[in-house]
């Protein structure tokens, strides 16, 4: 008798996906009426889902031009990344605005109340990469609207609490 665990079975098909085999959701959004326009021309690919990834999420998403990647917002529990692939986006911070190209990246640690959104303002779609963890319990606040995010509950609510 062995005291090795067994090993584990090797899957039938390797953990491949071709982004473009993934249904894409332009403009989709859970924000309150209102606040919906913002990110009209917004195409999410979710890539880590299909994977089976479940304690974090990847996305790649395109931006059109004149559309914002979400309404300038930061986290409570969530560390979010951001890598551009192609094109130009302008992040928007409390720092004000910086242009970042193909090859640029950008973090957004959990708990630090630095709002933050990818704008494009070019005359051509970007597209990057946003990888975010999936905390229980996060909150997101948006500094410039009467919003916040209640992750325990999955519901937006104005600022004082009570629901849209």
């Amino acid at each position: 008798m062995s005291d090795k665990p067994p090993a584990p079975a090797i899957p039938s098909e390797p953990p491949v996906l071709d982004p473009a085999a993934v249904g894409a959701k332009l403009g989709a959004t859970d924000y309150p009426e209102p606040f919906r326009a913002a990110v009209a021309g917004r195409l999410r690919k979710r890539l880590g889902n299909p994977l089976g990834i479940t304690n974090f999420g990847v996305n790649l998403t395109r931006l059109e031009p004149g559309a914002a990647s979400a309404l300038r917002h930061w986290h409570t529990r969530q560390d979010e990344f951001v890598y551009v692939l192609d094109g130009e986006l302008t992040l928007v911070t409390d720092a004000g605005e910086t242009i970042l190209r193909s090859g640029m990246c950008a973090g957004f640690p959990a708990g630090r109340p630095d709002g933050h959104q990818l704008v494009n303002r070019s005359d051509e779609p970007a597209t990057y990469l946003e990888v975010g963890d999936r905390s229980a319990g996060d909150e997101a606040h948006y500094p410039d609207e009467d919003l916040r995010y209640d992750g325990a509950t999955d519901l937006f609510t104005h600022g004082d609490g009570t629901p849209w």
